[in-house]
């Protein structure tokens, strides 16, 4: 069988001009601008001004144009383009057939993101509108448009990215050096100085000692932001409403005692700005006596001692009784929490008990307390001090130097940081030699495992020394508290004080037949026995 000649016909193009009816309607091309600094400097934002008047005029004075809009966003980076609403707003209705053309100065001041610019020009593209680049004379719709696009933003990416470094860089050598800067404008009670320091605004930092002081005096987080609110103080941020995260972070954070911890958070992406908390990934600085404190240091330390005794029950922080986690069940040593008996009724009251009461196969034998026995029971254990008054200060005013003496504590941290620094020399000298030298792969492991391990204990042991001296601060600033309300008060108490409570109550146990037993914050205890209303002192 013959095999068909193979025929090819050639197909005439039809112009692309040919209209394919006789009427051409004619009309001006719709021109907009977009405007961009990343900055909300003094420069920058005549350059700004400059822009935009700059583009209103060129696109006004040719007769072609239909001036449309000049878009702009001012003191944004050019790295994405998500919070740029001036941007978005110009895609969107180029989108919606309201633009033909757009001007920009330069691909860098469009987008610094190459993965951006091209979605957002190839979107354009599909729908005819066309973007000029000035500085690199580029015209989207040409046919080597996108080739010239995809290099140039390459390009501005990695000068967004050498930027970005360079920046980080100089932040983190600032930080080495012992400078820090503040976010004024969202921070309470300090302002930037004229030698560039943070300086105490003495109206705001009453409200800073103010929190502090409603915290030591037995509120809890949720009751100091009610009553801030209340009050109709701003936070802040100015807003209104307090919360609790915003009142914690006042209550832990350590410039309010004049120090300074930096590099808390760090950006994980250039593109993204994605910020994360910083678990190690990147060094930390930490500059003591870095500025003016607005809080001492012994109050903050006894407030952050108190914030970790209360954090066992997770809810002590945000709710409001000065009895919570503090009061414990003999039989089990839990803690006790407030229950509502007959919560539908007019017989409504509330009541304390054990916690894990009922939770085991064995009831705890513990009695139930209503919250006027446990404040009768302060009473009277605080009377019996009183009895004793001129005992307890001369108790209080020898432990004081005791407590404030902390040289032999600091002098053993120093040894432990000593042999921590000259373990970790060993440790980067033996990796170098590594590097530097063949050797026993195995034996190298073997003598490496060992000195990290060495090393490990070291720094355990610092950090365990650094804990006490801490402690130590805050437990002296107790005995100061306890020692000043002691000498307060004359002879006798008559009304439940919950500030007094918890300035003198380290912890309550109860046993049973209503026994409750007192533990000071000195260390000495007083047993209340409430059913025969009678009280021994416990030397």
């Amino acid at each position: 069988m013959t095999t068909p000649a193979r025929i090819v016909r050639k197909i005439e193009s039809v112009s692309a001009l040919t209209p394919l009816s006789s009427e051409i309607t004619q009309h001006k091309r719709r021109v907009a601008a977009y405007a961009r600094v990343s900055t909300d400097s003094d420069e920058q934002l005549s350059s700004y001004a400059a822009q935009v008047d700059f583009y209103t005029q060129y696109i006004r004075s040719n007769p072609e144009w239909e001036f449309v809009n000049v878009y702009t966003d001012e003191g944004i980076s050019g790295t994405n383009t998500k919070k740029r609403d001036g941007f978005n707003r110009m895609i969107n209705d180029a989108l919606a057939g309201k633009i033909d053309l757009i001007l920009t100065k330069s691909i860098s001041r469009f987008a610094r993101n190459t993965v951006d610019t091209l979605t957002t020009v190839r979107k354009l593209k599909e729908k005819k509108i066309e973007v000029y680049f000035e500085k690199e004379n580029i015209y989207t719709l040409d046919a080597k448009g996108e080739v010239m696009i995809t290099i140039m933003s390459s390009l501005a990416q990695e000068e967004s990215r050498s930027i970005s470094e360079n920046i980080t860089w100089g932040k983190r050598k600032s930080m080495a050096d012992g400078k820090f800067s503040l976010a004024y404008k969202y921070f309470l009670g300090y302002e930037k100085g004229e030698d560039g320091l943070p300086k105490i605004v003495e109206e705001e930092a009453k409200i800073i000692r103010k929190i502090y002081s409603l915290f030591l005096e037995g509120y809890t987080v949720r009751k100091i932001a009610d009553c801030l609110t209340e009050k109709g103080i701003p936070t802040p941020k100015g807003k209104k409403q307090w919360s609790v995260s915003t009142v914690l972070s006042i209550l832990t954070n350590e410039k309010y005692r004049g120090d300074a911890l930096l590099q808390k958070t760090y950006t994980a992406d250039f593109l993204s700005k994605t910020v994360k908390k910083n678990y190690g990934e990147v060094p930390q600085y930490y500059i003591e006596n870095s500025h003016p404190a607005i809080i001492d240091p012994e109050t903050f330390e006894f407030v952050q001692n108190e914030i970790k005794r209360r954090r066992p029950n997770r809810h002590k922080l945000h709710r409001n009784s000065p009895f919570m986690a503090k009061i414990i069940c003999g039989d089990c040593g839990g803690f006790y929490g407030r229950k509502v008996w007959h919560s539908n009724s007019k017989h409504r009251k509330f009541i304390w008990r054990c916690n894990k009461k009922y939770e085991g196969n064995d009831v705890c034998t513990t009695p139930n307390l209503t919250e006027s026995e446990i404040e009768t029971a302060f009473i009277m254990a605080f009377n019996e001090m009183l009895g004793e008054k001129e005992k307890y200060i001369r108790r209080f005013e020898r432990l004081l130097p005791l407590l404030a003496d902390t040289s032999d504590l600091e002098k053993r941290l120093a040894e432990a940081q000593k042999q921590h620094d000259s373990l970790m020399a060993n440790l980067r000298s033996y990796m170098e030699e590594n590097t530097r030298q063949i050797q026993d792969q195995e034996e190298y492991n073997c003598r490496f495992n060992q000195i990290n391990v060495e090393c490990e204990t070291a720094e355990k042991q610092v950090k365990k020394l650094q804990k006490k001296i801490l402690e130590q601060s805050g437990r002296k600033e107790q005995i100061k508290r306890c020692l000043a309300q002691i000498q307060k008060y004359g002879n006798i108490l008559t009304d439940f004080d919950s500030n007094l409570w918890n300035i003198m109550v380290e912890s309550v146990t109860v046993l049973q037949e209503k026994v409750l037993t007192f533990r000071l914050r000195d260390g000495s205890e007083i047993i209340v026995p409430l059913s025969d209303n009678k009280s021994v002192l416990q030397k």
